[in-house]
């Protein structure tokens, strides 16, 4: 694979040294001010400055009015919050003091007029001659957990995580974000490459894929340059990659002209990249389902699916999702029949999905998955009725004959069966090497139940639905039969 930009320009980018926040300003409301407490905020351990034409104090810490003026320091990256005018200038100050990436939170380029793209081009040009990497301009900032680095503009500060993201736009990325911190499968690094003057996305993917951080690519698209389907493609044999793609209706067009100063891609691009390898969801919700799967799941060997639960109708429609998709619902091996039957009453579904139809008792569902999930024709297991118990002891809890009669106990008991079955799923996952993809809608309505929660905490993702798991289960073996 070869990277259009040199390596190590894209470590000073997420990795750096020292920041330069230029246009560090004292008022909250400013990008300068905000960029500048993110990356205090949330615990930059690098050398940190700022510049600030007057010299004044932000957040108790001395500016200087130029980064000629800056102390001695390993200076890696240079933060623009200047006035688009100033821009040229303070890329000059920084390769002057060795800084090989820049990040460009102003706005007024490209996505203006000609005049403003001609601007633009010429900065790229700039940034080409002086050996800087140049992300953006108009882009909302930067992330890199591994460091605890937060150079944006807007929030959240995303948990750590394999998930890299590179984005048409800054909202998606923290979007992605919020996301991550709801569901707990985490990012390793984030950014918005606005309008893409010298990098866009393709150049970030191609570097994230030698990234020892990062495992899963996520991309927000609405221009696809004439090479991205190509490039893309090719970083999908090293990671997977994941892609929402924006600007696909006539009004969405006209949005996307207006929001990067860009055309949208062509008729056909979704196609094309699926093709290529690319993973192409439909919506944002899905895209982030879809890379924390990834992130949290191995690949299935094969389309055979087992849907495995104690809740009757979603075992209904799971089924249902699973025989709409290219996954193939098996029909359930004798062998397997006969280990379900010694464990439960005859009144269980006795096919798949299996449906245990109540009959379960405490050990049954810790001594039938990992039986499912390693039985030589089972390539991968759909789990559900996660949290059931503990759903009811919220409500036992929260009633008034709480603790007495016996409801401490069984409150305690239900809680702890469902943080049980959480490992246990994880644990069947990793020593079969298939994927064993949990959900309840409790993930959405009550993250904090025992069972989405203990889900988090063995760091696996926690779908809401049937449909939903599915969907991302077939994504993964769709990836699997097209690597090489």
């Amino acid at each position: 694979m070869t990277i259009r930009q040199p390596a190590e320009r894209f470590r000073a980018l997420f990795e750096p040294r020292g920041i330069v926040v230029a246009g560090a300003a004292t008022h909250p409301g400013k990008f300068g001010f905000v960029a500048y407490h993110n990356l205090r905020a949330a615990g930059y351990k690098g050398a940190l400055y700022g510049t600030n034409l007057a010299g004044e104090q932000v957040l108790g810490e001395t500016t200087y009015a130029s980064l000629d003026d800056i102390p001695d320091a390993e200076l890696d990256l240079v933060f623009l919050g200047v006035p688009a005018k100033a821009t040229a200038d303070v890329l000059r100050q920084a390769a002057d003091r060795g800084i090989t990436a820049a990040f460009c939170a102003s706005a007024g380029y490209g996505e203006i007029d000609e005049s403003g793209r001609s601007h633009q081009d010429e900065l790229a040009e700039l940034a080409d001659s002086l050996g800087i990497l140049f992300a953006g301009p108009n882009g909302q900032g930067v992330i890199s957990t591994p460091v605890d680095m937060c150079a944006q503009i807007v929030a959240p500060m995303p948990p750590r995580g394999t998930i890299a993201i590179a984005s048409q736009s800054g909202g998606m990325v923290s979007t992605f974000g919020n996301f991550a911190r709801q569901a707990g499968v985490g990012i390793s690094r984030a950014v918005s490459v606005g309008n893409g003057a010298q990098v866009g996305v393709a150049d970030f993917m191609e570097w994230f894929a030698t990234d020892p951080e990062t495992t899963v690519g996520l991309a927000y698209l609405e221009h696809v340059a004439d090479d991205t389907i190509e490039r893309l493609g090719v970083v999908a044999r090293e990671m997977p990659v994941v892609v929402m793609r924006g600007g696909r209706s006539a009004s969405g067009v006209s949005a996307v002209a207006a929001h990067t100063g860009s055309s949208a891609g062509r008729d056909g691009t979704d196609a094309a990249l699926a093709d290529a390898g690319v993973t192409v969801v439909d919506s944002i919700a899905e895209a982030y389902r879809t890379a924390a799967t990834f992130a949290t799941q191995p690949l299935p060997r094969g389309p055979r699916t087992v849907v495995f639960g104690t809740a009757g109708g979603w075992c209904v429609i799971t089924g249902d999702a699973v025989e709409a998709s290219e996954l193939d619902l098996i029909d359930l091996p004798p062998d397997l029949k006969a280990e379900i039957d010694a464990r439960v009453p005859p009144r269980w579904s006795r096919r798949n999905p299996i449906d245990l139809a109540g009959g379960e008792t405490r050990d049954t569902i810790p001594e039938l998955l990992p039986i499912i999930a390693n039985h030589p024709d089972v390539d991968a297991v759909v789990y559900l009725g996660l949290g059931i118990q503990s759903n009811t002891a919220a409500m036992e809890r929260s009633g008034p004959f709480f603790p007495d009669h016996g409801l401490d106990r069984i409150v305690e008991y239900h809680e702890r069966q469902d943080t049980r079955f959480a490992e246990v799923a994880a644990a069947a996952s990793e020593q079969s090497g298939k994927p064993v993809i949990s959900f309840t809608e409790l993930a959405l309505t009550n993250p904090e139940n025992a069972g989405p929660a203990a889900v988090r905490a063995t760091g696996r993702y926690c779908h809401s639905a049937g449909e939903e798991a599915v969907a991302a289960l077939e994504h993964l073996w769709r990836h699997a039969r097209s690597k090489p």
